[in-house]
């Protein structure tokens, strides 16, 4: 028997024990992302998890966000799975296609839901384009945080002048210091990446919420970059937002400081793995991949599920994205 259970029908401690022990799981399907998100008002959370004969083998955090302007709003209503969908190795073709169909039937206003996968689910495919979810290529790099890594010549001689140059690296210890790097991240994405962005609230709760861990680049005194870092512990830690003044400050190399501390950080905690969250697309050129390359990580392919609810508002959505990013 296979039954679909709702946040407060499922065994916590199953939950935790399936993250703990999946090859699939990351922090953005443990209860404590779950909770995160739903303290964000911007963002609508939802889980599901599936049952079969008695066992928790599957379960899906996600949320619905969509632009607050009233003419956004009608086109940009989104359903996210960050990190894919936590399952038992073991768990059935049928419980799976129970999972994605409640998703597909209670996320309504949706335009599209898209899971960005942080592991390998092509084992899964078939389940998931069989429920209307079609495979979307797309890299990451993931580094191994291990004795045996090395970032390239280049990467270690910046990180050895940023820091004889006056570079810092310390861990956030005010809401002040989250609205100075808030403000930087901000700047960054009006001016080159152009794309939707959470407001401070969001950034602030994070912290409130002591769920990771913000890892500041300073100089003499003042926030000059730094990263947005979910932290699973004995797992991974996560690059989700990371912000740099590189320009006002070349002699610091703040956006390179900022991964490094990351790597770092891993590497003192012994926390195995540092994710890149994404690396663009296959065969198109994309500088920021070509950064990332050189902090010694491994590029794989896990891709992405999409499921297009609404054709033609997701059409004209993305054709509003590529105008925005090209004005």
């Amino acid at each position: 028997m296979i039954t679909i259970r709702t946040y407060s029908e499922i065994d916590k401690q199953n939950w935790k024990s399936l993250a703990e022990t999946s090859p699939l799981s990351t922090w953005f399907q443990t209860e404590e992302a779950y909770r995160f998100y739903q303290s964000v008002s911007d963002m609508d959370a939802f889980v599901y998890g599936v049952v079969e004969e008695d066992r928790l083998v599957g379960v899906i955090v996600g949320y619905t966000t969509q632009e607050k302007c009233k003419l956004k709003q009608y086109f940009t209503a989104r359903t996210i799975v960050v990190g894919g969908p936590l399952l038992d190795e073991n768990i059935s073709e049928s419980a799976l296609a129970m999972l994605l169909q409640i998703v597909k039937k209670q996320q309504g206003e949706a335009i599209y839901i898209e899971t960005r996968n942080l592991h390998d689910y092509s084992r899964w495919r078939t389940v998931f384009e069989a429920n209307g979810f079609a495979y979307q290529p797309h890299l990451n790099i993931q580094v191994a945080c291990n004795d045996q890594h090395s970032m390239s010549e280049q990467r270690q001689r910046q990180v050895k002048k940023a820091i004889k140059n006056g570079a810092e690296i310390c861990e956030a210890s005010s809401e002040q210091e989250i609205r100075d790097w808030y403000q930087i991240l901000r700047q960054l994405y009006r001016q080159k990446v152009r794309t939707p962005l959470w407001s401070e609230a969001f950034f602030l709760q994070f912290y409130r919420n002591g769920v990771g861990k913000y890892l500041l680049v300073k100089y003499e005194g003042k926030v000059i970059g730094g990263m947005m870092c979910p932290v699973f512990a004995e797992k991974a830690i996560y690059e989700w937002y990371v912000c740099g003044l590189d320009e006002e400050y070349k002699e610091q190399y703040p956006s390179v400081m900022a991964t490094y501390a990351a790597i770092e950080y891993a590497k003192q905690k012994g926390i195995p793995m540092f994710d890149f969250m994404g690396a663009g697309v296959p065969d198109k050129p994309y500088g920021v991949r070509d950064f990332k390359m050189e902090f010694g990580g491994e590029v794989v392919k896990h891709g992405r599920y999409l499921c297009v609810r609404k054709s033609l508002l997701y059409q004209i959505g993305k054709w509003g994205v590529q105008w925005i990013k090209n004005h």
